[in-house]
């Protein structure tokens, strides 16, 4: 199997049958990374994702403080996706390349804003968000906890939307699989062979899973705090156990004891810090709890 990956020296067994039989795994399927053209312009399904996410996200608060009686106006939740996306979309640029490959942006600055040749990182897209958040908070008086966790639960379909897109793009695979569902990824450095279609995994846990768990989580009064712990202690350990199936990103590879990746890394915080707002939120029996019925805190 000479030109293939280097990862591929520890192909699991099985997997060099596979790769003579290809009608034993899935084939990838022969969807076009761009959805449609208006003239010149290309329209991506990564650009969908980004404003499928946003539309749900809008959609979902808005029916949540229907039917919860909350305290969000239409103008504010509007305001509020406003505020999150341009945190999303900076933050989450700017994070891929202090993370992911600063020495390349470094020598090339313009590459930052091209942004049509992909690199977005999720972790630096959490940080503007809540950087948003913060002066979003402070512009209508509320609280800081208040916004994150009326936010929370609406995140998840836009990491299942943005995960797909991954997929249909044919990039961020995972390592080789002897598994009936590998797939075998167009893009020649994926080496032919067949390969966890890691995107799925985290659209399924990310986005399915965790917007179940946090929609019926968030569906009665919880103190300040515990919704967004929720999200990031979830999310962290779903991602955590997904990069174990995912290749490290190049040029990094792994971080430290030959399996660390920069996304597990850039976890652990998420997940300390996900404990410790749902202990803290929990520990002051004081602090207020926001009222299913009024959307008021007592």
């Amino acid at each position: 199997m000479a030109g293939l990956p280097k990862e591929c020296n520890a192909i699991p067994r099985g997997v060099r049958a596979l790769h003579a039989n290809i009608t034993a795994v899935i084939p990838f399927p022969d969807i076009d990374p761009v959805a449609f053209r208006i003239g010149p312009l290309a329209v991506r399904w990564y650009g969908i994702a980004y404003l499928a996410s946003f539309g749900v996200a809008w959609w979902l608060m808005r029916y949540r403080a229907r039917r919860q009686a909350l305290d969000w106006s239409e103008s504010q939740i509007s305001d509020l996706i406003f505020y999150a996306a341009l945190g999303a979309v900076l933050g989450g640029r700017l994070g891929h390349v202090v993370f992911y490959n600063l020495s390349m942006y470094l020598s090339d600055p313009i590459a930052i804003f091209k942004i049509w040749e992909g690199g977005m990182s999720f972790h630096g897209g959490l940080i503007g968000v809540l950087i948003a958040m913060v002066i979003y908070a402070k512009t209508l008086g509320k609280d800081f906890f208040d916004v994150i966790d009326f936010l929370a639960p609406a995140v998840p379909p836009g990491l299942c939307f943005g995960r797909i897109a991954n997929f249909i793009n044919g990039e961020l695979w995972g390592r080789p699989t002897d598994l009936p569902w590998g797939v075998i990824f167009p893009d020649p450095a994926a080496g032919g062979i067949p390969r966890h279609p890691s995107q799925l995994y985290e659209a399924f846990l990310e986005g399915v899973v965790l917007f179940c768990v946090l929609w019926i989580f968030s569906s009665k009064a919880r103190p300040r705090g515990a919704v967004s712990g929720m999200f990031l202690l979830g999310y962290g350990l779903v991602r955590f156990v997904v990069e174990f199936a995912k290749v490290p990103e190049e040029p990094l590879g792994y971080l430290a004891f030959g399996w660390l990746t920069m996304g597990q890394a850039l976890t652990v915080p998420m997940v300390m810090i996900g404990i410790w707002w749902i202990r803290n939120a929990y520990r002051r029996p004081r602090e207020p709890i926001a009222s299913v019925g009024t959307g008021r805190r007592s």
